[in-house]
């Protein structure tokens, strides 16, 4: 009987004890969060990280991948709300004025054509058969300067690119040059551009099949078109799903936005590859965007 006595007063003793070391427990992980809480918010509305927090979502708001939609604005000579239109863009230093609601035609599209000065003489007459002056914009791109000619694009010298690490054995810097075309392009700024199409000199562009088949591809988004080589083993040394420049590539304005952000740095990560097509394909890999194939882009 006493045993037993004993036995019940030890179970209350017992759970008395585990009720007090649980309500401890629970007191100190309140004050804990409490005091983290308290730090967190008095980090949020201080004035230096209330500014960071804004400039961050500033630059987040024009990054490609914002969203499309802005809000109502209120028309107030009508008294009613209306649509704002799409998103205007910045590219270098003059700016994008863009109407989105604009039928797409050659004006919105700038080219960037690869050159080479100690060939421009013969290869010029590839680009006369279809360039039209006063429709086209865009410009030949050399390693030094040449005269420009009536009728031809205007010519632009590349950026020196001797900083940058070439080790292919068999292939030439100049693929360097050649893959900065669409960065160089896109810091030109000019206004009212949504694509950017790359070729060669000696790439021959129907301006008005090109139009019809980038008016398919949303140039809000970012876009990777052209087609592989009619040669099976290029493909296979290069890549299946990488746009081979002779049949010309076609990049929209958020993807060029932003290569022209990291291509540097990535170049820099593939100086074993071979010209300019493998190294703006590695560089666009990275950014996660796959090509889009159109075989009327063939070489």
């Amino acid at each position: 009987m006493l045993n037993h006595e004993k036995a019940r007063v030890l179970g209350r003793s017992k759970s008395r004890r585990w009720r007090q070391g649980r309500t401890g427990v629970t007191i100190s992980v309140s004050l804990v969060l409490l005091l983290a809480t308290g730090a967190w918010l008095s980090l949020v509305f201080s004035g230096g990280s209330r500014r960071r927090c804004w400039h961050k979502l500033k630059e987040w708001e024009g990054s490609p991948r914002s969203f499309p939609w802005q809000p109502d604005e209120v028309d107030a000579s009508a008294g009613s709300f209306r649509k704002t239109s799409g998103p205007v863009r910045d590219g270098g230093s003059g700016g994008r004025d863009d109407r989105e609601d604009e039928q797409l035609s050659l004006r919105h599209i700038e080219f960037g054509i690869a050159g080479s000065a100690q060939l421009w003489s013969n290869r010029k007459e590839f680009v006369r058969l279809w360039w039209r002056p006063e429709e086209m914009i865009g410009h030949v791109w050399l390693e030094e300067v040449l005269s420009e000619e009536e009728g031809l694009p205007p010519i632009r010298v590349s950026e020196d690119i001797s900083r940058f690490s070439y080790t292919n054995p068999t292939g030439h810097p100049s693929g360097l040059r050649i893959s900065r075309i669409v960065k160089e392009s896109f810091r030109l700024g000019l206004p009212g551009v949504r694509w950017f199409v790359l070729g060669d000199d000696d790439t021959i562009f129907n301006p008005d099949n090109l139009v019809r088949v980038l008016a398919k591809y949303d140039h809000n988004e970012m876009v990777y078109i052209g087609g592989p080589s009619e040669s099976h083993s290029a493909n296979t040394y290069f890549s299946h799903s990488m746009a081979f420049g002779g049949g010309g590539i076609a990049i929209s304005y958020p993807l060029a936005e932003s290569i022209s952000k990291m291509q540097d740095e990535c170049l820099e990560r593939y100086p074993k590859l071979y010209g300019s097509d493998d190294r703006l394909h590695a560089c666009i890999s990275e950014l996660g965007v796959p090509l889009t194939r159109e075989y009327g882009f063939h070489q």
